[in-house]
């Protein structure tokens, strides 16, 4: 069944109940009287839309004058509506490629403007071009996304024709119980408009759903009172589904009857120049008389076929570059439309260019009788400023005596914690206890060393200022371990460690340390609970080389580069439990590491966890 016949194309316009034929001269005879150019354009794209059930090359005329005129007075809708009636005309000759390019320039047209109601026509008749060509995933995409738009129609008499194609094309999208409900929703919105055609069309509907429900005799009268009604309004285009449909029904019964109906379009498509349809009319009788065993017809049908065809060959062979020429051109024409738009616009632009270039220049010389005064005051602007430099000078070396007092007052309450942690050592506590106390011993001596170095300190490390000895590596990845351990336990993680035989270095044990404790500490604050830290240890020639690896959130490569700078806001980032981070620890691990003459650097992937890599000379 070729649906596409029905209401493809008269979704624009809804005709009142009398004679196609009377509603198109009616708007020719207005023509000369209409003044305002707007309301001629729409009555051409009236006139280019209704003329599609007599001559197709009027769909093509018309539409082709409405979209000069209206692209001349920079009428939106009028060049959206006759961007839409070009591509009924290539919908109805057939060439799918053209009429879904013009189709979708219309919709986007019309998204432009809001247009709700010709937005959800052109996507039904996109999806009919794609129900032609046999594309039914594409088909059914596009009567989905016009079905949705009806909760926000301005106007729903569309639903009426969506919902009528969308049921007669692919009725298994609709569950059994709903069917009838879409078809009386259709119906009631036709009947709101007094849309003569489109109640035949539901009539087709009802019919079909009469005989789907095992009342066959009560849907072929429907359909034959759809059919009368069709042919006495003369909407032949339309009827021709009916006709066909009929025919089939009657095939298996009264084969005289189809026959009927099979000749009745075929007659209709011969004097309307119907060709997709006549060669589908002539198959049918061709088939239905080799069924038979009518030779002789047969024959007669196989011959006809072979003309239409030999015929659509020649036409497709000079109508087919024609089309292509006439979009070529047409796309040319809107091109140079847009550059002579663009050119129009451009030669504002220069001399409204030109005018703020007068208005710079005065504005200029007024202003450069100021300069003097203003120097003046830029000067001494500059001698406050210069006091106000030295005032922050002064500010910044009391800040840092202050960092030096504070530094030096936390050497108490953390001595306090060091000698009230080394007396519990010598009680009698249980094991587990003097494990925990070892612990904060160790923690608490490592704040000292951490003090003591910021009351003598400039901030800056230097070899000079590290304290060398010889560090068993792997030892002191353990140590380092065994201390983070209850960090790892907090988040339900596991700190592994897969140590290889490498050489003793030459380090500063503390600040090594404080690398290993800053690269954990990341690894497990932006890694998810459960993961699991990996920690190595390499052997080089030269080097000794320390790996700490995570599965964690990794490091995007737009802060990658800013990894090791210190203060930088855009580095920081709230670990995977909302941990805060302070963009100093990567910092200070690169200039330790540095100092010791070493190299530290990383790889990763976003999402993918992050391998943190130090070098140390041998």
């Amino acid at each position: 069944m070729k649906t596409l016949t029905l209401v493809t194309l008269w979704c624009l316009f809804f005709v009142p109940a009398f004679s196609q034929d009377e509603v198109i001269q009616g708007l020719k005879q207005a023509l000369p009287s209409i003044t305002d150019s707007p309301r001629y354009v729409d009555a051409l794209n009236r006139i280019s839309m209704l003329s599609y059930e007599q001559n197709t090359d009027s769909t093509l005329f018309y539409a082709n004058k409405a979209r000069e005129i209206a692209r001349r007075i920079d009428y939106a809708g009028g060049i959206a509506d006759a961007t839409n009636n070009l591509a009924v005309y290539f919908d109805i000759n057939g060439t799918s490629e053209l009429a879904l390019r013009y189709y979708s320039d219309a919709y986007n047209r019309y998204t432009g403007l809001g247009d709700s109601s010709n937005m959800a026509q052109t996507l039904m008749n996109i999806a009919m071009v794609y129900n032609t060509d046999g594309n039914s995933e594409k088909a059914v995409a596009h009567y989905k996304a016009a079905m949705s738009l009806g909760k926000i129609l301005t106007r729903d008499s569309i639903m009426s024709l969506v919902i009528y194609n969308f049921l007669l094309q692919y009725p298994q999208q609709f569950a059994a119980d709903s069917t009838d409900i879409y078809i009386d929703k259709a119906l009631q919105i036709a009947q709101r408009y007094h849309d003569i055609r489109l109640l035949l069309a539901i009539g087709q509907l009802k019919a079909n759903r009469y005989i789907q429900q095992g009342q066959r005799d009560m849907g072929i009268r429907l359909l034959e009172n759809a059919l009368a009604g069709g042919i006495r309004e003369k909407l032949f285009f339309m009827s021709m589904d009916i006709i066909v449909e009929l025919g089939d029904l009657y095939s298996s019964t009264d084969s005289a009857k189809a026959v009927a109906y099979y000749q009745q379009a075929l007659v209709i498509t011969q004097a309307k120049k119907y060709s997709s349809y006549e060669r589908d009319m002539n198959n049918k009788l061709y088939d239905f008389y080799v069924a038979r065993k009518d030779k002789e017809k047969a024959y007669e049908y196989s011959a006809a076929l072979v003309q239409l065809y030999r015929k659509k060959q020649e036409t497709d062979n000079q109508s087919g570059i024609d089309y292509i020429t006439y979009a070529l051109k047409d796309q040319e024409l809107e091109t140079i439309r847009e550059k002579t738009v663009y050119a129009n616009r451009l030669l504002w632009l220069e001399g409204i260019a030109c005018l703020l270039a007068v208005v710079i220049i005065t504005m200029l010389w007024r202003n450069a009788r100021q300069n003097r005064r203003i120097h003046a005051t830029l000067e001494d602007q500059y001698r406050r400023l210069t006091t106000t430099t030295t005032a922050l000078e002064n500010s910044n070396k009391n800040y840092a005596r202050l960092i030096r007092v504070v530094a030096h007052d936390l050497r108490n309450p953390i001595g306090a914690i060091n000698a009230i942690t080394g007396m519990m050592m010598h009680s009698k506590s249980p094991a587990k206890d003097e494990e925990w106390m070892q612990l904060v011993e160790k923690a608490s001596q490592r704040c000292l060393q951490l003090i003591t170095e910021l009351l003598a300190t400039d901030f800056e490390i230097r070899e000079e200022t590290l304290c060398k000895e010889k560090v068993d590596v792997n030892a002191l990845i353990q140590q380092a371990a065994q201390l983070l351990n209850y960090r790892a336990i907090e988040k339900n993680q596991r700190l592994i460690i897969r140590e290889s035989p490498v050489s003793a270095i030459m380090a500063d044990r503390e600040k090594l340390t404080r690398v290993l404790d800053n690269l954990v500490v990341n690894a497990i604050k932006f890694s998810p609970d459960g993961a699991a830290i990996t920690i190595m240890t390499e052997d080089t020639r030269t080097d000794v080389i320390i790996l700490v690896h995570d599965n964690g959130m990794g490091i995007p490569l737009e802060i990658a580069g800013k990894l090791f700078e210190p203060f930088e806001s855009s580095i920081k980032r709230k670990g995977t439990s909302g941990e805060q981070s302070f963009g100093l620890g990567l910092y200070i691990c690169d200039q330790i590491i540095r100092a010791h003459g070493g190299r530290i650097w990383f790889e990763s992937q976003p999402g993918q966890g992050s391998t943190f890599f130090l070098s140390l000379p041998k």
